[in-house]
């Protein structure tokens, strides 16, 4: 598995893209008319197109349960109709209720077994509710049916690799890009596949020459900075990660690696921007705010340092770290007397964590006051 965050989603971008491909199959049918030989029939169907177009305006507002409550006593009228159930599942996957869409969708290919589009919908709900085995085989099923679908593979190349079966992930997006030679989002994965394998070199060719085709691909980006970075050449990897960081200027998990980075090379100053500019994303980030805090002492900023361990502590009262930096400013600013408490509880949360090297660096700062 890839170990960093900043690399982790473009192992699992594609499931998060696949729901724009699914469909909802009665919503069409609400349209269609129902031909009637007797006046019963008549009023049967007219009742079951009311309902199917009376979901479909629940559909259209966004107001799903509505539409699900309203195709299920569409069901009721027409039973052997297997749109009306995937239609139910697929208002259940767009609600995230992926176990209720699994068992629509079930329901649905009871009644049509050879439908390849409910197939790869049962397998996007099973692999959203964890099921990778059975997403995989229902995938599989798609395939069969639809060879020639380029989504049936992507979605099955997620799940294999899930599974951490990245020989059969790999000839899946092999597939896909023999079917669509200019699928960005084969060649991304492809390449997080190879990278999780640990195949460095290959995986650096791979990518770069994806690149080339899409140069405008924050996640090949991520996944070349991290072999870089591998490799110990920071300055190639930083140069990846801010292309990246150009293309999605609000990814802070992004912008904490430039910003530590940054920090180990001793670049207090832009580290310092890069950690405020996590901030302005996500004002919460803990890592962001501990980065400024020694940022700022980094650079003898001592009342900065003391205004960030002070905001650190107010939400988060038992961290370590804050309290280390506090006693360090305090003793910046000769405040020996606000120092030494300081010390004294950070000393005492670092206990809790058996971190014995700073506890030896509290005693010998203390012993100095």
């Amino acid at each position: 598995m890839i170990k960093s965050p900043c690399f982790a989603s473009a192992v699992f971008l594609s499931l998060n893209l696949l729901l724009g491909c699914l469909y909802d199959p009665i919503l069409a049918q609400a349209q269609e008319s129902y031909p009637s030989s007797f006046p019963s029939q008549a009023t049967a169907q007219d009742q079951l197109r009311h309902l199917l177009q009376q979901g479909r305006d629940y559909v259209d507002g966004g107001y799903y349960q509505e539409a699900i409550a309203i195709y299920q006593q569409a069901a009721q009228l027409d039973p052997d109709n297997a749109k009306i159930f995937s239609g139910i599942g697929y208002l259940y996957a767009q609600m995230g209720e992926y176990q209720e869409a699994t068992k629509a969708y079930q329901k649905a290919l009871a009644l049509d077994p050879n439908n390849a589009r409910f197939y790869y919908a049962l397998g996007y709900s099973l692999a959203n509710s964890g099921d990778n085995n059975n997403a995989a085989a229902a995938y599989y099923y798609a395939i069969q049916l639809e060879p020639r679908n380029i989504q049936n593979y992507i979605g099955l190349g997620v799940v294999l690799l899930r599974q951490k079966n990245y020989t059969g992930a790999l000839e899946a997006y092999q597939r896909v890009i023999a079917l669509d030679p200019q699928n960005q989002q084969a060649y991304e994965i492809m390449g997080a596949s190879l990278v999780q394998q640990q195949q460095n070199e290959e995986a650096m060719q791979f990518i770069e020459d994806a690149l080339s085709k899409f140069p405008q691909s924050g996640e090949l980006k991520l996944l070349l900075a991290r072999l870089y970075l591998d490799k110990q050449d920071f300055q190639s990897g930083l140069k990846y990660l801010q292309d990246a960081e150009r293309l999605d200027p609000r990814n802070t998990i992004i912008q904490l690696k430039i910003a530590t980075i940054l920090e180990q090379k001793e670049n207090y100053s832009e580290a310092l921007d890069a950690y405020r500019r996590v901030t302005y994303s996500d004002r919460n980030s803990l890592e962001a705010h501990l980065g400024m805090m020694r940022m700022s002492f980094a650079q003898k900023d001592y009342l900065g340092t003391i205004v960030e361990a002070k905001d650190i502590i107010d939400r988060d009262g038992n961290n370590a770290q804050a309290y280390y930096y506090l006693g360090l400013a305090y003793q910046g600013r000769g405040r020996k007397r606000e120092a030494k408490p300081a010390f004294e509880k950070a000393k005492t949360l670092y206990q809790q964590q058996n971190d014995s090297e700073v506890i030896q660096k509290i005693d010998q700062l203390i012993e100095e006051l």
